[in-house]
């Protein structure tokens, strides 16, 4: 069954709703089909089923607040609450995830907020990982709201547009939508992983200089 019928099958309220709350629980910390829930949304609004500024505007807020909510977790729990989820879902929350985004935010500072609205991976870490390095929360909200907002709006925004043009072929375009998603994911999944292994084995080498360099006892007085 299509993903955008059966989002039609539910009133247009409980469609914002969803898009708000998938978003949402993303933005939190949770691994969930963000993009899939926007893409199906924004392309059911080509079709009049629903209103794409509502779309945009539940979606932009979900973004916003799920990623408030994680950075509020991040700070309260602090990098023990990444080790202990590292340990129950490694697949999402391993050390070498966690070092590439450590990375990140090392490089970018708080632009890795906004950037990281727009790499599937990377989404479930900006906020906590913001709140348990302590960064400012001021920087972190113009960020954040910054981030959701183009990605949310502008993916809203990108897909309206382009369902309108193709409308004639909205009956197949669910499945394409669905398989731009699919493959924005993976190619995002596959990014991270590239630049987590390249992490890892960047810290495994400074692990290996550390330890084969001698230590030099202090010289007498």
């Amino acid at each position: 069954m299509h993903i955008d019928a059966w989002i039609e099958g539910v009133p247009p309220g409980a469609v914002y709703a969803l898009v708000a709350l998938i978003i949402g629980l993303e933005s939190l910390g949770i691994p969930l089909p963000g993009e899939i829930a926007l893409v199906s949304a924004a392309l059911l609004s080509a079709r009049g089923v629903v209103s794409p500024v509502w779309v945009a505007v539940c979606a932009i807020l979900g973004a916003i607040i799920g990623d408030s909510v994680g950075y509020s977790i991040g700070r309260r729990g602090g990098k023990p609450l990444f080790e202990k989820l590292g340990r129950k879902f490694p697949k999402h929350f391993g050390p070498s995830h966690l070092a590439t985004a450590e990375r990140s935010f090392q490089k970018w500072g708080m632009w890795a907020v906004f950037f990281g609205r727009f790499i599937a991976l990377l989404r479930i870490f900006a906020g906590p990982l913001a709140g348990a390095l302590k960064m400012p929360y001021w920087k972190f909200l113009i960020a954040n709201v910054l981030g959701g907002i183009v990605w949310a709006g502008g993916t809203t925004l990108l897909v309206y547009q382009v369902g309108k043009v193709a409308e004639k072929w909205l009956s197949k375009f669910s499945w394409v939508g669905l398989l731009l998603a699919i493959v924005i994911g993976v190619f995002s999944a596959w990014l991270m992983k590239r630049r987590a292994a390249k992490a890892a084995a960047a810290q495994e080498a400074e692990d290996a200089a550390a330890a084969a360099t001698p230590v030099t006892a202090p010289a007498a007085d």
